[in-house]
């Protein structure tokens, strides 16, 4: 009796797996869109489900289980072909933030500061030193664009940054050593 059941058990096995590998393999597609891959994810699913068949508890569940057990192996898949990076040895320096928040802090505090003293400028130094030195514009481009003559951009410059040394020098003097030359665009 045990070899008639036994041998029932599996033919019905058969063909219950007959019937479910074509909708394993429509969802395999679906989710891949690779033949061949489809077609392995419902082997593999099969396999591991054949193997695995003493735990399945509930033989009505037996369709929803391969699906399962297929939905891991697609996850299993993913997995391998993740590229992995042996974080012994990566270098830090490639990861870490080379400019923290105390320089961010600090840049901005000398943004404004300098922002504040070009607005201390009188309107023609802060035009000419704002123009060359911001917009990069050219001695001559900025003498046509504010219609004077070229001699009187180069002394309104140069009396503009020398006020802008002395504005910053006041709000702080070790910014003054390490930031005291401006960059000159002519």
């Amino acid at each position: 009796m045990k070899i008639f059941s036994l041998l029932c058990r599996t033919n019905s096995l058969e063909q219950q797996c007959a019937e479910i590998r074509p909708k394993l393999y429509r969802t395999a597609y679906a989710w891949c869109h690779n033949k061949t891959l489809a077609d392995d994810l419902v082997q593999e699913a099969l396999t591991k489900g054949m193997r695995s068949l003493k735990q399945l508890k509930d033989p009505a569940q037996f369709n929803s289980w391969l699906f399962t057990i297929m939905t891991n192996c697609w996850r299993d898949h993913f997995r391998q072909q993740r590229e992995m990076d042996d974080i012994a040895t990566m270098d830090e320096s490639l990861y870490a933030d080379r400019i923290t928040p105390e320089d961010n802090h600090t840049q901005s505090q000398i943004v404004r500061q300098v922002r504040d003293a070009v607005a201390q400028l009188p309107m023609g130094q802060r035009q000419v030193v704002t123009l060359v030195d911001l917009a990069e514009f050219s001695y001559a481009e900025v003498a046509e664009i504010l219609a004077i003559p070229i001699g009187t951009v180069m002394s309104r410059l140069c009396r503009a940054r020398s006020s802008l040394q002395s504005l910053l020098k006041q709000h702080q003097p070790e910014m003054s050593l390490k930031y005291s030359r401006l960059r000159s665009i002519k």
